[in-house]
């Protein structure tokens, strides 16, 4: 497999290693997946992400934006309103990440029921021993 580093994925310790593990903690989050993926159409309140993600917290969702803007995935824009609206928007770099995270979501998604079908075949025959 190529990488843009150094022209090979090692599994040595080295820039392009510690690179990868960043990036794919970042992503790996489940709610950062899924907020890179309500940003793809544009612009989104708080409020509306909220709504949109089931089952994260006002906090979760806070300190998740927070860190993704701060990697520069993503702006905030307060608006000059009474009371203040803020909207999310991904940055050119986050619009980049778009689309693997976007095939990531979705192979997930279809591939849910086989790896689930695959954890209780082995606990069923984890628990036979």
């Amino acid at each position: 497999m190529k990488s843009p580093g150094h022209g090979k994925m090692t599994g040595r310790y080295d820039d392009d290693c510690v690179a990868t593990r960043e990036i794919l903690s970042l992503v790996g989050d489940k709610w950062s997946v899924m907020v890179i993926v309500n940003l793809g159409e544009g612009p989104v309140r708080f409020s509306d992400l909220k709504r949109a993600i089931e089952g994260i917290s006002q906090r979760m969702l806070t300190l998740t934006l927070r860190n993704l803007e701060r990697d520069g995935l993503l702006t905030r824009t307060v608006h000059p309103t009474t009371p203040p609206s803020v909207d999310y928007a991904l940055t050119r770099l986050g619009r980049t990440l778009l689309e693997p995270v976007s095939a990531l979501a979705m192979w997930a998604q279809k591939h849910r029921p086989e790896m689930e079908r695959a954890r209780e075949a082995f606990e069923r025959s984890h628990r036979a021993k």
